[in-house]
């Protein structure tokens, strides 16, 4: 805009005026909320400006396949909000990554359930504080329906102070709307590293017993959105549409784009058990006469 005759530079330093440097709160916090310690009282807000934002996208992707916002009600029906990632205690070491880069939230660990699990939690006052309002200062947000959904419900109650569960309307409007189009989605800037974290959740990389290198993309039924990531890896295979999306390659040519995304494009890179998961791919692929020739990276050579 800056190149706009007479004008563009004008332009260009009002927008600078009105970008703001701070997270805005959404919603009115309870002066209890913020109690003596919390990390909010120790870090300036403006600070998180400066976590990358293809950390923010892969966090995203990330959250959109593993974690979800609760909205329950306590026993005299008020309102109870948090952010939920669960990953199996395997995968103990991405959550507090996630918890270094984010500085929020907190973790817990289930030993005893028959998968045992672990858990960041991210409770509401930092969710209006930092995390909702970093969303909306770099333009993201979730892709899929039900966690696009239930960020649309938690906005709503946060804007408008909503203190009973029974207070929650039935209608809620969008916060964002999504793409209507496959195109639309790839035209999304933290798309590509939206994906990253996705497959972070409902990615898998196998060989198969025929020895086919395979990367799949499974969740529920979200046809546009899928045509979209078929788009980004520029391949011609058909997608499974039925009750579940589901976005599988295992073709030469496809496994060289999966590995260029992952590999050679410069976005967040995969972290925790599911980048353990891809290099040991690698190093089977690469053993492999079909794809011996492929181009690995050099930690795989």
């Amino acid at each position: 805009m800056s190149a706009i005759p007479w004008v563009g530079q004008d332009i260009v330093e009002f927008l600078k005026i009105i970008k703001p440097k701070s997270l805005e709160t959404i919603g009115v916090v309870h002066k209890n909320a913020l109690k003596t310690g919390k990390i909010l009282l120790k870090i300036d807000k403006k600070d998180y400006l400066s976590i990358p934002s293809s950390f923010i996208a892969f966090l995203v992707g990330l959250i959109d396949g593993d974690g979800y916002i609760q909205i329950t009600k306590t026993g005299k029906g008020f309102i109870v909000m948090k952010l939920v990632i669960s990953l199996h205690l395997n995968d103990l070491a991405t959550l507090e990554y996630i918890k270094s880069v984010l500085k929020l939230g907190s973790i817990s660990i289930y030993k005893d359930n028959k998968s045992p699990t672990c858990k960041l939690i991210i409770n509401k006052t930092d969710l209006q504080e930092v995390f909702f309002p970093l969303l909306l200062y770099h333009n993201m947000y979730f892709l899929t329906n039900t966690r696009i959904t239930q960020f649309n419900t938690a906005m709503y109650i946060l804007k408008n102070d909503i203190k009973f569960f029974n207070g929650i309307p039935s209608e809620i409007p969008n916060v964002f709307e999504l793409p209507s189009t496959a195109i639309g989605y790839t035209k999304l800037p933290f798309f590509l590293n939206w994906i990253v974290g996705f497959t972070m959740a409902e990615g898998s990389f196998f060989i198969k017993s025929n020895n086919d290198g395979c990367f799949t993309l499974t969740q529920r039924l979200h046809i546009e959105l899928f045509q979209a990531i078929k788009l980004v890896f520029k391949t011609t295979r058909k997608l499974e549409n039925s009750t579940i999306s589901r976005f599988s390659v295992s073709s030469k040519s496809d496994i060289q784009i999966v590995i260029n995304f992952f590999s050679f494009s410069g976005l967040h890179p995969l972290v925790g058990l599911k980048n353990a998961q891809y290099l040991i791919w690698l190093e089977r692929l690469n053993k492999s006469e079909r794809y011996k020739n492929l181009n690995y990276p050099a930690s795989v050579l």
